[in-house]
């Protein structure tokens, strides 16, 4: 009988056991599985041409902005490839960045390898953290790598180095990520700028062209050594999981384009923030920007893309999830394309973006509802009767609340806003003025006009 007893407790146990186990498995997961470094949840990043940036471009001139960046609000200075370029089939006087001939060499152009090293302490001594670009996806033709080892880049049906195909990339032949010898010999590249020369992450050229698992071993190996951040120049939630603490957002900047350069209507840019909320992992991060590099070399610029919408883009993305990026020259007012294969100097007499730029990263930083992933706030759609001209939403988190609220268009509005679940007194940010929400608030905005409200 004692047996009996025994057994049966021993079946309850395990029954109990069993349904604990189901109902464990049907527990939600977070997809984001790589911890970001503490210093990014806050952070803002700014984009740095060298050979643009100062008449002598080098990383010693450079140097004399970082003051200036940093009272700007820069967090995570970006530095476009550093690395020797490669002449055979180069374009232009200097050629790309992107024709790698040397992973682990300095571009003379630049200066030395003493002098970059000078630089990222300068920017850590500033409290700000410095990334630079890799492109892990294809190196230039006369890379030594091509020689010692052709049998880690790709083919043509003839047997022969190609760009990457379908690209019309003609400077540079692309690698082969089957071959375990690439993959090896471009980890150890990249945990080598990590080590020895303290760098904190990267920014990785076309990312997703390479396979997602490479990444993957590739940030572990790099975290070994110190917590590093990693952009990917890339909009896709795969890469999220366990290699990138972000991705680019080119779709909010194409939905504010349509509006603003197209004048099509607003619902795209409202599906996008839809889209983000629903299917975005929450714990990832997405740059937001209103111009880059890439934007840039297509002969387009921030003022033609965003017109009088551009100072009220430039608050949407440093209000809506993501991380806002400032390209270098933007706050000079960069009206034109710079050349991307000669010298073509940014014009910085006068710094007509500075301020608003300072104001939004002000804010981000101050303002726990702007934080990245996780650690901010979820948007939180604000209904009003014109959802076809004017954009409004709300974050909050903890006891910190941000609410943006954009005339998208060129007329002149008067909105009701329901801000039921919004009530309270709250401080314009680039005003200064109170402003109190009751419920169904009427408000006037101009054409293009801003408010952000904070609490």
């Amino acid at each position: 009988m004692k047996t009996y007893f025994i057994c049966i407790l021993v079946v309850l146990s395990c029954t109990a056991c069993s349904r604990k186990q189901a109902e464990n498995s049907y527990q939600p997961h977070e997809y984001v599985e790589l911890k970001h470094p503490e210093w990014s949840k806050s952070a803002t990043i700014y984009e740095v041409n060298v050979r643009q940036y100062t008449p002598e471009g080098t990383f010693k001139a450079f140097e004399a902005h970082l003051p200036r960046l940093k009272k700007m609000g820069v967090d995570i200075i970006w530095l476009m490839p550093i690395h020797p370029i490669g002449v055979e089939k180069r374009k232009g006087t200097l050629g790309s960045y992107y024709s790698v001939k040397d992973y682990y060499g300095i571009n003379p152009e630049f200066g030395t390898k003493a002098d970059f090293k000078h630089l990222v302490d300068q920017i850590h001594q500033m409290g700000m953290h410095v990334i630079i670009d890799w492109v892990a996806n294809h190196s230039s033709w006369d890379n030594p790598l091509a020689k010692d080892h052709p049998e880690w880049y790709t083919k043509t049906e003839e047997g022969q180095f190609q760009p990457t195909p379908w690209y019309d990339w003609d400077d540079v032949i692309d690698f082969d990520y089957d071959q375990p010898g690439i993959r090896e010999y471009m980890t150890k590249a990249l945990v080598y700028w990590v080590k020895d020369f303290d760098i904190d992450g990267y920014r990785c050229d076309t990312a997703g062209f390479i396979p997602t698992d490479f990444w993957n071993q590739a940030r572990a190996e790099m975290d070994a050594v110190k917590p590093v951040f990693m952009l990917a120049e890339w909009e896709s939630r795969d890469l999220h999981q366990k290699a990138f603490d972000m991705t680019y957002s080119w779709t909010l900047f194409d939905k504010m384009a349509a509006v603003t350069r197209d004048h099509k209507p607003l619902g795209g840019l409202i599906e996008y923030m839809a889209h983000d909320v629903s299917t975005f992992p929450r714990d990832g991060y997405r740059m937001t920007f209103t111009d880059n590099h890439d934007m840039n070399s297509w002969n387009h610029n921030m003022l033609y893309n965003f017109g009088d919408g551009l100072q009220a883009s430039m608050v949407l993305c440093g209000t809506i999830n993501g991380m806002p990026l400032v390209y270098g020259g933007q706050e000079a007012g960069l009206d034109r394309s710079l050349k991307f294969f000669d010298k073509d100097l940014i014009n910085w007499k006068s710094l007509p973006y500075e301020k608003i730029f300072t104001q939004i990263f002000d804010l981000k930083h101050q303002n726990k509802a702007l934080w990245n992933g996780k650690e901010g706030g979820v948007m939180v759609r604000m209904y009003n009767d014109k959802p076809e001209q004017v954009l409004s939403f709300s974050r909050k988190k903890d006891n910190n609340q941000v609410i943006t609220l954009i005339n998208y268009s060129a007329e002149p509005a008067s909105v009701t806003l329901k801000s039921e679940h919004q009530k309270g007194l709250y401080k314009e940010w680039f005003s200064g003025q109170d402003m109190q929400l009751r419920g169904n608030d009427i408000l006037t905005l101009k054409p293009w006009e801003y408010k952000v409200l904070v609490q």
